[in-house]
């Protein structure tokens, strides 16, 4: 699992504070969702395009990612087509395919990798840490920052005693069947899971605490604002601009 995939690199979204990136995905995303035009998700799409070469990110494992996304969108062009009510421009059997299904199902993929773009674009460029303290400058209440930050940190240690125990049951020549002692061991296993990962927070609490914990991480670098992040938030503002324009044939 490696969610910092795109969080190191020397690219203006790189270098833009993750406040203001935060802010920049939210308008823009906010904006694109709210599109009912194919033309305006397509231009969206496009500079979502822009920003991902502008950020210098490997189209190999982007397309990959984008993969996973569109088989939502497959189901779409699957169900859509013959379950929306509109003119019929073929049929299938006793199935009619309207257009208004194949211009919804359109609609939604555009948009669906559009927004995925962004975010990686926008967010995936800044690192888990970098986002949980830029939260913390947005005003999001410390608990939730925490959590976020929490969660980074420790699901890799959770997925590695979920790993140790299902080997120490594939050792113990455990083959998975339909039936119910195979049941009952994925049960037992993912109990087990959980009061290890009980334990481990009680053991991690109980450090921070003779550490001198006060429910506040201390960043190591504060956020200082440069001309690339109002550079940043106003391209992207203009951009979300053009695409309501677009929407909305101003």
């Amino acid at each position: 699992m490696n969610f910092e995939q795109w969080a190191v690199g020397d690219s203006l979204f790189h270098r833009v504070s993750s406040p203001f990136k935060m802010i920049a995905a939210i308008c823009f995303c906010f904006g694109l969702a709210s599109c009912k035009q194919v033309d305006a998700a397509l231009m969206g799409l496009f500079f979502t395009i822009c920003g991902v070469l502008l950020a210098r990110i490997s189209l190999l494992a982007l397309l990959q990612r984008l993969v996973l996304v569109n088989i939502f969108t497959l189901v779409c062009w699957f169900t859509l087509p013959v379950t929306v009510v509109g003119r019929a421009v073929a049929h299938i059997w006793f199935l009619s395919i309207s257009a208004e299904g194949l211009a919804l199902a359109l609609l939604i993929t555009i948009k669906t990798n559009a927004l995925v773009l962004a975010f990686v674009v926008l967010i995936g460029t800044s690192s888990v840490v970098d986002l949980g303290h830029g939260l913390r400058v947005l005003k999001i209440p410390q608990k939730l920052c925490l959590l976020l930050l929490f969660s980074y940190r420790y699901i890799f240690v959770i997925y590695d005693e979920y790993r140790r125990l299902s080997r120490a049951a594939i050792l113990r020549s455990f083959r998975p069947t339909s039936s119910m002692h195979t049941y009952q061991t994925y049960g037992n296993l993912f109990g087990m899971t959980l009061v290890k990962g009980w334990q481990r927070a009680g053991r991690v609490r109980d450090a921070m605490v003779l550490r001198g914990f006060s429910g506040e991480f201390v960043a190591l670098s504060t956020v200082k604002i440069c001309l690339a992040d109002w550079l940043l938030v106003i391209v992207v503002f203009c951009c979300t601009a053009v695409v309501l324009a677009v929407e909305y044939r101003l």
